[in-house]
């Protein structure tokens, strides 16, 4: 395909060369990753390139530039290099051009919200599966795939994929007969443009809280960026009424937007919910009718995400009926809520939470079906919004009996200094903790301090199949040193329940520190 019709519609300025020059490889925004025939997009700050990879970019092979800057390709022999007023804005029309505008041929839903994402993206996706057989893509937290079929990507740290793999994969995704592709949209991808030529059939809004505020600065401007997926990037929505922010949804599109809550009237909603340990109950509401409906998931916000779910698929034009009792056997989503059952009895549950409003909600949830103790593993991110972390000490102090606090990805930061601002939260409520940076030793203590009817919740990383410390993705799983460390414990004497102590220093005696 030649430049100037990837370009067609697109304020640009030729700098050097011809755009009939014709594109004959994947664009990119990684220098690194150009192969002979490429467009090259240098956008300003990527880590990855930006104006500095062009000599590397040329070097391997690429046959035009697309900048926003100044020129910094300079002439080179059969090298186009255009200039265009934002390079990631052109970045997506041009990659959804390359790749045939993929999102046209199949249903795109895009999942956005402060929490709920993957975990409403995986159970669209296995609803529709049960209920009609249906091929479907996920791209998101947990990588790319079609059904059980993982889709081989450069390792990243990005939720939602840059605009030209993210065209990739729907590039993919199209030429595997995959009828409904399901992504997490977040706020930067959003900000970023990253979705902006993804053809979204249906934006699913979960919730706004507290998230982020380190690349938003405030959530006045958090919210704006989730509202971009409202604001002509979606055809239709699914709003979440619960949450303050759905009624502004609902008023950018007020021909085209569902709604969904809990106890109260929507176009879908649940009355009756109950829950144990095992999952939640409730009835779904939609235009007069009743369903009786379950899902392996115990706590409200597992029901708010099967309505979304339902919701959505509904509108696909799938039977609500047959969808209800896909939910009902619809398998755990992996790193939410995951739970494994130790030699002992004592139950561990995983899960992603890692912001002040998720682990209020879990740790709710577990306490409604408890029947001893609840033991607390948790961290917060390095480099990210640190008004959050005593807010979140202060929770898992306040709904915990005992807490350890570790590492999740500590990036740039020294472990211990963020653990130094998540304790001050966790001493005001007076329950013992103990801090243990090395994650794989937190989590050992807490199941050596944990009795038969105990319940161990490790939050913050979920499924996430690695540690990010410094520059580096350090292979770690919580699930898997969960059982590993389990089944290294099960012959070992359980320990009784601790005493009252408070403080960091008396929770020493309890973790055998």
């Amino acid at each position: 395909m030649q430049l100037n019709e990837l370009l067609t519609g697109f304020g640009h300025e030729v700098l050097h060369g011809d755009t009939d020059t014709v594109i004959s490889a994947p664009p990119t925004f990684d220098a690194h990753r150009v192969t002979p025939g490429a467009l090259y997009i240098a956008v300003p700050g990527h880590h990855e390139g930006g104006s500095e990879g062009v000599p590397r970019a040329l070097g391997l092979g690429a046959v035009a530039v697309l900048l926003e800057g100044d020129d910094t390709a300079g002439p080179a022999d059969g090298v186009c290099v255009v200039r265009v007023p934002d390079a990631r804005v052109a970045a997506s029309a041009v990659a959804s051009r390359y790749y045939g505008e993929p999102g046209r041929s199949m249903d795109v839903v895009a999942v956005t919200g402060t929490n709920g994402k993957t975990s409403v993206s995986y159970m669209i996706e296995s609803v529709l599966r049960i209920a009609a057989g249906a091929r479907v893509g996920v791209i998101g937290t947990s990588g790319s795939r079609i059904g059980d079929a993982r889709v081989a990507m450069p390792r990243s740290v990005l939720t939602t994929p840059e605009s030209p793999d993210l065209q990739y994969l729907l590039g993919y995704m199209r030429d595997r007969a995959t009828g409904t592709v399901v992504l997490e949209a977040t706020s930067m991808a959003l900000l970023t443009h990253r979705v902006d030529d993804a053809h979204i059939d249906l934006g699913v809004f979960t919730n706004l809280t507290q998230d982020h505020l380190d690349d938003h600065g405030s959530m006045e401007n958090y919210g704006n960026a989730k509202l971009r997926l409202f604001q002509g990037l979606c055809r239709r929505a699914v709003v979440n009424l619960d949450d303050p922010m759905g009624a502004t949804v609902r008023r950018l599109m007020p021909d085209t937007a569902t709604t969904y809550a809990l106890d109260t009237e929507a176009d879908y909603w649940a009355g009756d919910i109950a829950m144990d340990a095992a999952g939640s109950r409730f009835t779904l509401h939609h235009q007069g009718r009743t369903y009786p409906a379950a899902i392996p998931v115990p706590g409200r916000f597992s029901v708010s995400n099967a309505l979304a779910t339902l919701a959505a698929c509904h509108l696909l034009g799938h039977d609500l009926g047959v969808l209800v009792g896909a939910l009902r056997s619809m398998p755990p989503v992996p790193g939410r809520f995951e739970r494994h059952v130790t030699g002992r009895g004592t139950s561990v549950i995983v899960d992603y939470a890692h912001s002040p409003d998720s682990l209020e909600k879990i740790l709710t949830a577990i306490r409604s079906f408890a029947t001893a103790r609840v033991i607390t593993v948790f961290g917060c991110g390095g480099d990210r919004d640190t008004t959050k972390r005593a807010a979140m000490g202060e929770i898992a102090g306040r709904l915990s009996d005992l807490c350890v606090l570790t590492s999740d990805n500590p990036r740039g930061e020294a472990p211990e200094a963020i653990l130094d601002q998540i304790a001050p939260g966790v001493a005001a409520t007076g329950t013992p903790f103990e801090r243990i940076a090395d994650r794989r030793r937190a989590i050992a203590a807490a199941l050596a301090a944990a009795g038969p009817d105990d319940i161990v919740l490790v939050a913050g990383k979920g499924s996430e199949p690695h540690q990010i410390v410094g520059d580096e993705l350090i292979p770690f799983s919580d699930m898997a040193v969960v059982r590993e460390l389990a089944e290294e414990h099960a012959q070992g004497p359980a320990q009784g329940p601790a005493p009252e102590p408070s403080g960091a220093s008396a929770a020493m005696s309890v973790l055998g520190g």
